[in-house]
């Protein structure tokens, strides 16, 4: 039986799925294809996945292809009870709801989980965490499963590494109509959006320091810069920092852009790169926000030991007094601001991101019991396929190889 905050949201929640699908012409041409041909006919399929409105109109195409389909958020923070209640009404088994405690969060991966899965879509590695450790009984008809998120990506490849992977998965964060699009495009709007509908402030003119110049840091200096932010990028690569110093932003150590900005944006997938040394000698009105999968990038237990005074200021907005009287503002309890704060990256993004999605468990369906216990990639013609579709979308047309110039370029000599 679900778990959600309230059925009687669902009329908002089915507006919102509704509104998405419209601006979603990929995954409706493959929910077309998938009615017609009945991919999962059979098949259990949970989910783990930010659960707002583009995440259900993927779970409704996927019942389309004969899935049940089970869904939890990934995230105590990014769910939409309004969607959830949407989904539930359409049928859906759904635990989850916005504010959940730790536990209660773990409790509906469970619950989500014991629906023995045949195919499973993760975000950020909890379900795969769960299924290789207690979980492990319900894991007896997985087929495999697909990854979203760099953060998961990471810690599939260290189990892979480590030889403590059961089971087949898709790197769908790594495919080309994914991280060239929803990391770098998606990240820096939704991630400026969520911060702007929280704060009501300016980005022109302030000093924005960006961890990471990975795709998601890429597009956020990207937008910052549009909008015309001062931009600092702070690295651990050297080839990225190179990189960044070339696309004309200043590189500099946390240690000292701590000093300089006003507003702090964390998209690493690691922990602690904001601490406490940084904290000390922010500016008074600093304004600190995460868009990495875990809510471990600042350094919140320091943050709330310096604080002689801490409060809720405005809604996704927490306030911490320092000694000397500074105050600097968390946004969103240090998750990820674009879903914690916002709705999460464009609906036209997430189409290619979920159509990947869609045909990465089509693909592991169709070649049940062929693959090894590794991470795949994405395979070639799926992306080609995502892309020419959302070209023909957009009314662009591109050339095409003539049966000479492949000959050509296959030739030897």
């Amino acid at each position: 039986m679900s778990d959600i905050k309230d059925v009687r949201l669902a009329p908002s929640g089915h507006d919102k799925i509704y509104w998405v699908a419209s601006y979603m012409p990929i995954l409706n041409t493959i929910k077309e294809d998938f009615i017609k041909n009945q991919p999962f006919k059979g098949l259990k399929i949970s989910m783990s996945i930010h659960l707002e409105a583009k995440t259900a109109y993927l779970a409704t195409v996927l019942k389309a292809g004969g899935a049940e389909v089970w869904v939890t958020g990934c995230n105590p923070l990014s769910t939409q009870d309004d969607v959830a209640a949407a989904l539930v009404d359409m049928g859906f088994e759904v635990n989850a709801w916005r504010g959940v405690s730790n536990e209660q969060y773990e409790e509906h991966l469970k619950k989500t989980l014991s629906l023995c899965p045949n195919l499973m879509i993760d975000d950020g590695g909890d379900l795969t965490h769960l299924i290789h450790g207690e979980c492990r009984d319900y894991a007896k008809d997985l087929i495999g499963g697909c990854e979203e998120t760099t953060t998961g990506i990471h810690r599939l490849f260290a189990r892979q590494r480590a030889g403590l992977l059961d089971y087949p998965m898709i790197d769908v964060n790594d495919a080309d109509c994914k991280h060239l699009f929803d990391n770098r495009y998606g990240t820096g709007q939704s991630t400026l959006d969520g911060i702007m509908n929280s704060t009501n402030l300016i980005i022109a003119g302030k000093t924005v320091v960006i961890a990471g110049y990975g795709w998601c840091g890429k597009g956020m200096a990207m937008r910052a810069k549009g909008m015309g932010a001062v931009v600092v990028v702070t690295e651990i690569d050297p080839i990225k920092a190179l990189e960044a110093t070339m696309d004309g932003f200043s590189v500099m150590p946390m240690d000292e852009a701590a000093k300089i900005g006003d507003l702090f944006v964390t998209l690493t997938g690691c922990k602690d790169v904001i601490r406490r040394e940084h904290l000390e000698v922010m500016k008074d009105g600093a304004l600190l926000a995460n868009s990495g999968h875990f809510d471990v990038e600042i350094d919140k237990i320091a943050l709330s030991d310096m604080a002689v005074e801490e409060w809720q200021r405005k809604p996704n907005i927490r306030g911490y007094r320092m000694p000397d009287g500074r105050i600097l503002n968390l946004l969103a309890e240090g998750r990820l601001v674009n879903l914690a704060a916002g709705n999460g990256h464009p609906a036209e993004i997430m189409d290619m991101s979920f159509a990947i999605q869609a045909k990465g468990l089509e693909y592991l369906a169709k070649n049940r019991g062929k693959l090894e216990n590794k991470v795949y990639a994405v395979p070639a013609e799926i992306d080609r396929e995502v892309a020419a579709i959302k070209l023909r979308a957009n009314g662009v047309k591109i050339d095409y190889l003539s049966d000479e110039q492949k000959a050509y370029l296959e030739a030897a000599e």
